[in-house]
């Protein structure tokens, strides 16, 4: 039998495949295309026929073998595995970067510019320009030795990344509470309860043992009732991977930051850029540091007032001041008193099969897209599912995996990632299918999985993600889907669908009791819409405290003063904190967007994106949420383009403007004096 992940099948063999495939096909593969790269790069005439699409060809072959072994690595972790994974990263950042820095190819795209630029269509020439660029962007310009130390770089930024995300992985699965005292449990959901009585007895122990997995820590310092309970889980979620807490100096990633900084500085400065954030503003939405900045410090304006008066209030509730492992246990309790409805009430009325089926028809509604399961697919754990979308033609569009549940072993927080990339080319034709991955409290034995509205909005935020990744329009894989979009305007179209998850024709679709099957009740869905602006402030200034901080980290590194990681961190609270955080809080250590993800200096493309997604939201409201014509617009302009056009233009085309912030402040409540473009 061959090596499942060089394979043709349509989707890749997860059970079939080993830790010991994974480096054999990535050198097998690496080889064979370093091969043919050689022979596209000595092309007496380069056209776009012989060498772009092959080339192409040769980007989806790659991503089609790593996809799945990157993803094993975050759901399905084990030390196998991961070394398999970290030895395969330098291996593909050397291609990457070689590729990237290819004098000869570089030419041969210059060239096509040059003599095919006015024949190409103009989804063509966005290959092309992006080519060029990402060229420019990787040094192919640079003398030799710069050239070298930018390989070398980014190779070393590839394993530290790794890094991180396994030591904040590692600290995670590490820490448990034991519980004995059925008292310290009082306020936590039945279901949560009795996973940690099955999971305490399977290790032979009595009582209760919680894990630090995301929904438990958030449904501990939610609703947990014991405020030790709450601060053991605060110190713990807070300070992981770090010099503090309980696992102080374990798996630090403290020294990992310093590095990860002090390459993506020296890459920046190979390049003549001033610091990282230029460097990454060349492929953004945003053009300058200036920009970005004023945009950060007018959200912070406008919602600074609101924020205090909410913290204010909520001390006043709890008639004390309030430690940061109280704030949401309080807010949680003000809530329910001000609007009768809580996140934990509201469950039962959230079966994940009736969400499911809600956010489908959404889908369905907007787009003429059909959604169906398909059983017997190959997946990699039984809690992941496949589904099916097609046109209304009956032409199969693509497909998406679901794995939604939170377990050991897998990355905390969601996401959706390339499963397989669309393509259109003369070598052959592929549909794009995606993973989307959550984790959400597993099912109980005979009851389906109930969630949070706070997880119905991940869920459709999610498939906002997988929706622009599934109805691409675009042939070339580089451009298709979401890559080559700008990343400051990623956020959009999963933003955007958010909005469906508060509107009442949809939480009448996606809601139904557990027991009874009846919707959501009228009073509760508009008790339940009143909370979308609740603490709002506080929630805009928490957003721009973690995107000041990711900006001025990446726009002020200086080599001779280091990273100033705690110090900036400071810098910033005095700014825009308005919720009091113990001296020992080391969420940097843990923040994955911005040392391991794709967000560094672009954790602001949140809020950014968000004013885009508020303004588009505003053109269905404008003529009816589920108005077809102006979905067929969103379509057209945004899901389908994939990196084929300049973000601004799309949003200019689809909304007729461009794009305002004050729609986003109406949306949370806050009134603003003015607007201004984003």
């Amino acid at each position: 039998m061959g090596n499942p992940l060089l394979g043709q099948e349509p989707l890749p063999q997860f059970m079939q495949i080993r830790p010991e495939h994974v480096e054999l096909a990535v050198r097998e593969l690496l080889t064979a295309n370093r091969a043919r790269i050689g022979e596209l790069a000595s092309q007496a005439r380069p056209t776009f026929a012989n060498v772009v699409e092959p080339l192409e060809e040769l980007h989806h072959r790659i991503s089609r073998t790593w996809s799945p072994v990157s993803h094993l690595n975050a759901v399905l972790n084990s030390d196998a595995l991961r070394a398999g994974y970290n030895a395969c990263l330098p291996l593909l950042s050397a291609y990457q970067t070689d590729l990237a820095q290819s004098e000869p190819l570089f030419r041969a795209y210059r060239t096509i510019a040059e003599q095919e630029g006015a024949a190409l269509a103009p989804v063509q020439r966005s290959v092309i320009e992006h080519a060029v660029r990402d060229f420019r962007l990787a040094g192919v310009g640079l003398p030799a030795e710069r050239k070298q130390r930018f390989k070398t770089a980014m190779l070393e930024l590839t394993q530290l990344q790794a890094k991180f995300e396994e030591n904040v992985l590692d600290v995670t699965n590490s820490w448990t509470r034991h519980v004995s005292d059925a008292h310290e449990l009082a306020g936590l959901n039945d279901m949560l309860i009795e996973q940690a009585r099955r999971r305490a007895q399977e290790r032979g122990l009595s009582g209760w043992l919680l894990s630090l997995d995301q929904p438990t820590y958030v449904a501990v310092v939610t609703d947990a009732e014991s405020a030790t309970l709450r601060r053991a889980f605060y110190e713990a979620w807070t300070t992981r991977a770090s010099d503090q807490g309980p696992a102080a100096g374990r798996w630090d990633n403290t020294p990992v930051m310093e590095e990860i900084l002090r390459r993506r500085h020296e890459v920046a400065r190979l390049l003549d850029f001033g610091n990282y954030a230029q460097y990454a503003l060349a492929t953004r939405m945003a053009h300058s540091v200036g920009e970005v900045l004023t945009f950060l410090h007018e959200l912070a304006g406008a919602a600074r007032a609101a924020a205090q008066a909410e913290f204010a209030e909520l001390e006043s509730f709890a008639g004390r001041k309030l430690a940061a492992w109280d704030v949401g246990f309080y807010a949680e309790r003000l809530q329910c008193e001000r609007f009768s409805v809580s996140q934990e009430e509201l469950r039962p009325y959230f079966p994940l099969p009736r969400v499911l089926g809600g956010l489908f028809e959404v889908a369905e509604r907007l787009f003429g897209v059909a959604i169906r399961e398909r059983t017997g697919a190959p997946v990699w754990h039984p809690d992941a599912r496949l589904f099916d979308l097609t046109a209304a033609s009956g032409e199969a569009v693509g497909s998406f995996y679901l794995d939604a549940y939170a377990r050991p072993h897998k990355r905390n927080g969601a996401w959706m990632d390339e499963c397989v990339g669309r393509k259109h080319l003369p070598s052959g034709a592929a549909l794009p299918v995606a993973y989307l991955v959550c984790n959400f409290l597993p099912p109980a034995a005979g009851r389906p999985a109930l969630l949070t509205h706070d997880d119905v909005l991940t869920l459709f935020h999610e498939f906002g993600h997988g929706l622009h990744h599934l109805l691409t329009r675009v042939d070339y894989p580089s451009i298709a889907g979401i890559n080559g979009v700008a990343w400051d305007a990623v956020e959009l179209p999963s933003q955007f669908l958010e909005n469906y998850a508060w509107h009442p024709q949809v939480l009448q679709h996606i809601s139904g009791h557990v027991d009874s099957g009846a919707p959501l009740p009228a009073d509760k869905q508009a008790r339940l819409i009143a909370t979308r602006s609740f603490h709002a402030g506080l929630s805009m200034m928490r957003q721009l405290e973690f995107a000041l901080f990711d900006f001025r980290l990446h726009t002020e590194y200086a080599p001779e003063r280091g990273a100033r990681v705690l110090e900036v961190l400071r810098e910033v609270r005095s700014e825009v904190a308005v919720v009091p955080v113990p001296e020992w809080n080391r969420f940097p250590n843990s923040f994955g967007h911005i040392f391991a993800g794709g967000y560094a200096a672009g954790y602001y493309s949140y809020k950014w994106a968000e004013v885009l997604a508020a303004d588009a939201f505003g053109a269905f409201e404008e003529s009816g949420v589920f108005d077809r014509p102006t979905a067929r617009r969103f379509l057209d302009a945004i899901l389908s383009r994939g990196g084929s056009r300049d973000a601004l233009e799309a949003f200019i085309e689809f909304r007729g403007r461009r794009p305002d912030v004050r729609a986003l402040l109406k949306q949370h409540g806050m009134d603003a004096a003015h607007g201004r473009a984003a």
